[in-house]
This record gives C-alpha cells, structure tokens and sequence, in this order.
C-alpha cells in the first residue's frame, strides 16, 4: 500500500509533509512502518490488504476499549481506513523509554486494575463475550453473548477451534475432546465477576511506553476470566516473578489457578495448530492428555 502525504492529511485533518518512512520489523500479519512528518510528529502505521480492513477495525475497538478502564495505556489511534490498494491502521508512534525500576510491580498492578474495572457496557444481552468479533492473531475470534463463563469458553472457544483442527485428530482424540467438552465444570469455575481482558497477552503483546511503563498492544480483547490473561502470559516464557506477586497482591487470581491454567492456553494452543500446522500439535496433546 502506498503511504502518501494526501493519506497522511487526510487523517490528521490538516496539511503535513512526509520526511521519512521507515519499516518496522517484528510482526507476521501486517506490513508496519514509522513515518517522520515535517512538523516533527511521529506516527505508526499498519497495513494489509482491503480484504483484512475489519481487523484493523476489530484492532481498534479493542485498543479503544482498554484505554476506556483507565487502568493502563495503549498507543493513541488515530484511524483506520481503505484505500484503492489496501487497507490500514494510524496511531502515534511509541518511542519507549528505559523501564521503571518498579516496572514489573506497575504492570501487575495495572493489569489488575483493567481486570477490575466494569466491563459490562463491552458486551450486549450477555455479561461474557465482546461488542463485535475480533481476532485471535489473524485467526476469527467468536465473541457471542452468554451469560455464563464456562458456556463461552466451550462454545466460543474451544469448539471452533477444536472444529478448525479437525484433521489432525483420529476417532480417539475426538471423543477425548468431547469428554473434556461435557466435563469444563469439574475444572473451571465461574470468576466473581466479568473482566475486561486482552486475550492474548505473550511477552510480545506488551512494549515499554514513552514513561517507562508497561503499554498493550495487538489485544484480542473481550470480556471474560482473567484467568485466562494470566495464564497466556505463562505459555511462552512468563513474565518476571514480580509481575504476579504484585497481581496477586491485588486478590484478582483465585485459588487453583494452577490447575486451570493449561486449559485455558489449550485454546492458543490449537489456535497455533490451525494457524501454523502440525508443530504444535504435541503440544496440544499434552494439555489434552492431563485432563482427560
């Protein structure tokens, strides 16, 4: 897509020249660059095909919403839009700053905060779910209302992915999968109330902002179990300790987390499958294999 000064002004709503565009590497889905403007504003831009516009859409709404609990930031967005030859996604460019020395603690805290925050107004005829669907990396993420959570993770989450996957599963995994379907109420539990949550929350999904603290980006936003945020931040490496001794501090994580935990990453799991192929499927096993 080319990025042109009359896009650029289009969108700030005033006249601008352009002085550098530069790539920024680290993501899989979308092509990223930095853009230096002639008064000395920095902006950051994604962009796709047209085809892809409504996750630019879905990216926003969901950056919007975690911004609206006050309780830790994101970059600020400017649009999203088309254009004849793609579509894309302007915010303000994050510079970053060095850590805090309390980083760590800061995020735990924040974090808690957006999990406490009222979350009803995310979600229409249900208390889990989210306003719209969304994605989960670039696969579709269904957020249908429910009213309870254990209903929205089977339905919402674990069947179409279970679905997705289909091929790699004989007759033996398949009703491996159905028993571990008709028994999510001998594992979860139904959380005190419905949080804002990112929905993927790696190490990747986090940047140090402009004041040293911990910023969201790329979120696959919805209201549900902040278990599940907490748990996505265990798949890939985990963050450090001092992360989830301050969360915990704040009483958001339940007891028996522990043993719930592999089960809500079982759905990034087979998400990986069915995004990346049959690497993941060992450990999509595993998980199965310890509950069922």
């Amino acid at each position: 897509m080319v990025i042109s000064e009359g896009l650029i002004e289009r969108a700030l709503g005033e006249p601008v020249g352009i002085n550098a565009v530069d790539p920024v590497f680290g993501g899989d889905i979308n092509r990223s660059y930095r853009i230096e403007l002639s008064n000395g504003r920095e902006l950051f831009i994604k962009t796709n095909r047209k085809e892809v516009y409504d996750m630019f859409e879905a990216e926003r709404t969901g950056l919007n919403a975690i911004s609206s609990t006050d309780a830790i930031k994101v970059p600020n967005i400017i649009c999203s839009g088309k254009t004849d030859d793609g579509a894309y996604l302007l915010m303000d460019f994050v510079k970053g700053a060095g850590r805090k020395k309390d980083f760590w603690e800061r995020f735990g805290r924040a974090l808690s905060k957006m999990h406490e925050a009222d979350a009803s107004s995310f979600v229409n005829g249900g208390r889990f779910g989210f306003l719209s669907d969304n994605y989960i990396g670039s696969g579709r993420q269904i957020n249908s209302p429910k009213e309870n959570w254990i209903d929205f993770f089977r339905e919402c989450r674990l069947i179409p992915q279970i679905r997705l996957a289909d091929r790699y599963f004989g007759a033996d995994e398949k009703r491996r999968f159905d028993r571990l379907l008709s028994h999510l109420d001998d594992i979860l539990c139904e959380p005190e109330k419905p949080s804002l949550i990112h929905g993927d929350l790696w190490s990747g999904n986090f940047i140090v902002g402009d004041d040293g603290d911990a910023w969201l980006i790329d979120p696959a936003t919805y209201v549900g179990d902040p278990e599940a945020d907490i748990a996505m931040t265990e798949l890939f490496g985990g963050y450090d300790s001092r992360f989830y001794d301050s969360y915990r501090e704040s009483g958001s994580l339940r007891e028996g987390y522990k043993d719930r935990r592999d089960l809500y990453n079982i759905y990034h799991m087979l998400n990986h499958l069915n995004l990346f192929g049959g690497g993941y499927l060992p450990s999509v096993m595993r998980i199965l294999n310890r509950y069922v």
